[in-house]
């Protein structure tokens, strides 16, 4: 391991100017495939733990068990553990199918179809493409109330790994897929996830990766800022990975906008969760079994944290480098089928590496018989766009007896429901039940606007995730209505809370 790290300390500087790296193929694909392969690994490790400790970090005496069947027990029992590899290998699948042009509706439509579960920002995209919404507006976060949520973050990494040294490319693709589940922050988080891949592929030095997956980030922004924040209390002191903790989640926690977690601890939102993300970087020093446990201590979505500070590790290192501890358990599962999809680790890194080779020679590089070169990509600052405007969380009514992550609580909404509020904005979190396939048509109307009617399916899948919301409302009192038609005496809506900003 301290050989590891040492390597990792190798800058390359001449790709601040934006000149050639060769690799050989081989060692292009080890690097594939350590990304890939590290990301199983992360999640597997931190999925214990997930959104177990809610803004807090986890204590030095809980133990993290990791033992040679890590892997597949888990990929056996808990196949929505994946999330974070199996959305990923549904746009690596479109590319197969459809070529590096396919446009953002062929990633949305395949998205918006596959068989496994989704969350937060991904299923209300989901829900909105199966509504009509277009691809390129469903994450929009006037559309999807958690735009600013970690999902794009935890399922760009492909992007980053197909585009070797070329972030402006990577941005390309992240502009299509990413802006299908999230806007604002939510967006930048996989933005800059995949072009710190990108970066790791073709450098070595942790800090420089950052610096230059940042530049892609408009400064003005607060993801740039949470970020720079890290990066700040790291060169203040780079020992104590738990005094910066403290310092950036003093500052920052507060501001997640997502419905279900504002003014409580549970926190999804990108910004914090990439700060951990780049804490574990920073202090892990290239060590994959230190910075893996930070990534998975700092706490919140900790196993999607681990998963990518640990792919970004993996591409820089390369498979091989990785401590058979880590790798062995990836032999019984490498040839199986990820849960809800048909593409397993071993075709995933061919797949990957033929985009990656496929990349190159269309930006400029050259791919020869046993080596490749890449035309790297200075970083280009990409456009400013904000979520929610300057809204701000303003009270949360909650309806569930118990602050629980997994919000299963609440009470049997009647069919006909009336809030009062003060604010600019609301989010009606209440979901269906009943028999598979019911269908709850809710007709909801504030103030004197037209009314609107929206369906809510009794269907895991393609759920909708918030019943209601409106972020767009002049500042005032307010009045909504909410009256349930065309359900069956089975079906109800458990309603288990109400978010209101001003």
């Amino acid at each position: 391991m301290k050989k590891f790290a040492v390597v990792l300390l190798l800058a390359l500087p001449w790709l601040v100017h934006g000149e050639t790296v060769t690799l050989s193929k081989d060692a292009l694909k080890d690097k594939i495939k350590g990304a890939w392969a590290a990301q199983v690994i992360g999640v597997t490790y931190g999925f214990p733990v997930e959104f177990k400790y809610m803004s807090t970090m986890i204590p030095d005496n809980h133990r993290l068990d990791w033992h040679a069947n890590s892997i597949a027990d888990l990929f056996n029992s808990e196949p929505g553990a994946y999330d974070d590899i199996y959305v990923d290998l549904t746009f690596v699948n479109v590319i197969a199918e459809k070529g590096l042009d396919a446009t953002a509706q062929d990633y949305g439509d395949a998205f918006a179809h596959a068989a496994y579960p989704l969350w937060f920002a991904n299923q209300v995209a989901r829900n909105n493409l199966l509504n009509g919404i277009p691809a390129t507006e469903s994450g929009h976060w006037q559309n999807n109330p958690a735009a600013d949520d970690i999902d794009f973050q935890i399922e760009s990494d492909f992007i980053g790994i197909m585009t070797p040294g070329m972030p402006n490319t990577a941005a390309a693709y992240a502009d299509k897929v990413g802006h299908i589940m999230n806007y604002g922050d939510g967006y930048y988080g996989g933005l800059f996830v995949a072009s710190m891949y990108s970066q790791a592929l073709v450098q070595n030095d942790i800090s420089a990766i950052v610096d230059a997956a940042l530049k892609m980030v408009p400064k003005e922004s607060l993801f740039y800022r949470i970020i720079r924040d890290v990066v700040t209390e790291y060169a203040d002191n780079k020992t104590d990975w738990r005094q910066a903790w403290f310092a950036v989640h003093r500052k920052w926690a507060h501001l997640d906008m997502d419905p279900k977690g504002i003014q409580g601890p549970f926190n999804i939102d990108a910004k914090i969760n990439a700060a951990w993300v780049v804490l574990a970087l920073l202090y892990g020093e290239g060590d994959f079994a230190k910075t893996m446990d930070i990534a998975t201590r700092a706490g919140d979505d900790a196993d999607c944290n681990p998963a990518t500070a640990l792919g970004i590790l993996g591409a820089i290192s390369g498979y091989q480098a990785i401590s058979p501890k880590w790798t062995n358990g990836l032999k019984a599962i490498a040839d199986k089928p990820f849960p809800y999809t048909t593409l397993t680790l071993e075709q995933v890194y061919k797949l990957s590496y033929e985009h990656a080779l496929a990349n190159i020679g269309r930006n400029g590089g050259k791919v020869e018989d046993s080596q490749v070169s890449i035309a790297v990509q200075a970083p280009v600052t990409q456009p400013l766009e904000q979520s929610f405007a300057d809204l701000k969380p303003a009270d949360k009514h909650r309806y569930d007896p118990f602050f629980l992550a997994d919000y299963q609580g609440g009470i049997t909404m009647p069919d006909d429901f009336l809030y009062e509020f003060e604010g600019r904005g609301i989010v009606v979190i209440a979901d269906a039940f009943g028999n598979e396939g019911d269908v709850i048509e809710a007709v909801i109307q504030i103030d004197d606007n037209p009314p609107k009617t929206v369906t809510a399916p009794v269907n895991y899948l393609t759920r909708r995730f918030f019943l209601n919301w409106d972020l767009t409302l002049p500042a005032g009192q307010h009045k909504m209505k909410i009256s349930l038609n065309n359900h069956n005496s089975e079906a109800y809506l458990q309603l288990n809370s109400i978010a209101v900003y001003q």
